[in-house]
């Protein structure tokens, strides 16, 4: 007998003795065993295949193909990119009146502990600076600090130096009227005195309120300067940040950018502070009574961008807004609608 013939007859004693496999298995099992005796499958191996798992393969092979699956139609959901614009404050808050007690009184009590003033230091002897200053001293009635009133640091009655509840002198208005009144010249640099009618005011800064302010323009940014305020838009669907649909070639970030073009024009200077949302509102779709779509859901996500100079433009814009407001973190909860209202809330600023 030749190695053949052994090898075959050993490859079908070892399928008999295997358990009833599929064909693929079976199959498998034959090549690896064909290769175990260094010979290829031979007829006979074949031949032990096909009776060993021959109720397998005629029943794979009577059974009908199984079913495709469904194809899952799209998710009735549009995803938009949106911008929310916001102008930080560019001055400080108002104080509370409690705290501009408390400051005062930290202010006079510096005044208390603070080493004596010498004048030599600062002022050469018999200039027009050092009769300035003796000038304005005088008026103070010997206090050195220019806002904090009567009060001798280093005084007897030094320890008395709070206020009475409801006193003006504690107040921002008093101590600007204070500061400017101590920059005004009344010196000459001939070191001579000018007389009350020839002294020239101090230039008084800016008020905190503005004409905007005056007016109510929620359109114009010189408003609320002590508040972020934040561009919304009005649309087909009432006021809320610019967004659209992204297309296929475009991300997040490309999106808002363009919205960002096209809804308020590029006559902006803008700074998109990262690629990462910062809110996100979610509408879902409308069905009918048979499961179809009847409205499109929609889900928007916003980056969050700062302006730096410029104005809002909406004159020819392709989104279809025709109103634009610059509005405070109160006056977004008036406009927006409850539900938009929760999904962006948590991006608001406080101040």
């Amino acid at each position: 007998m030749s190695a053949s013939s052994r090898g075959g007859q050993a490859i079908q004693g070892a399928f008999l003795a295997a358990p009833k496999m599929c064909t693929r298995c079976a199959t498998s099992y034959a090549t690896r065993i064909s290769s175990r005796f260094y010979s290829t499958p031979t007829a006979a191996a074949a031949a032990a295949v096909s009776a060993s798992s021959g109720l397998e393969a005629s029943a794979i092979a009577s059974a009908p193909p199984p079913p495709e699956p469904a194809r899952r139609s799209a998710p009735p959901y549009d995803v938009r990119s949106g911008i929310i614009v916001t102008r930080p404050p560019l001055l400080t808050r108002r104080l509370h009146p409690f705290e501009n007690a408390f400051f005062f009184y930290q202010k006079r009590l510096e005044e208390r502990l603070n080493s004596h003033f010498i004048t030599s230091i600062y002022f050469k002897p018999d200039t027009a600076r050092r009769l300035d200053w003796n000038l304005k001293v005088r008026e103070r009635r010997g206090t050195v600090a220019k806002e904090l009133g009567t009060y001798h640091g280093k005084s007897s009655k030094a320890w008395d130096d709070e206020l009475a509840v409801g006193d003006e002198l504690s107040t921002q208005e008093s101590l600007l009227n204070s500061l400017l009144k101590d920059a005004e010249t009344r010196v000459s640099d001939d070191a001579e005195i000018i007389a009350p009618a020839d002294v020239v005011p101090v230039e008084r800064p800016m008020e905190r309120e503005t004409e905007a302010d005056k007016k109510g323009d929620v359109r114009r940014l010189d408003r609320k300067l002590d508040r972020t305020l934040h561009l919304v838009v009005k649309g087909k669907d009432g006021w809320g940040f610019p967004a659209d649909v992204m297309s296929e070639d475009e991300n997040l970030h490309k999106t808002a950018q363009r919205v960002l073009d096209q809804a308020a024009g590029v006559n902006m200077n803008t700074w998109i502070v990262g690629r990462v949302p910062v809110a996100h509102v979610v509408t879902h779709p409308v069905l009918n009574a048979d499961g179809s779509v009847q409205t499109r859901g929609c889900k928007t996500f916003f980056l969050k961008a700062r302006i730096m100079a410029g104005q809002a433009n909406i004159d020819g814009n392709p989104l279809g807004y025709t109103d634009f407001q610059w509005l405070t973190t109160e006056e977004l909860e008036e406009e927006l609608a409850p539900r938009y209202l929760r999904g962006v809330r948590n991006m608001m600023s406080i101040r």
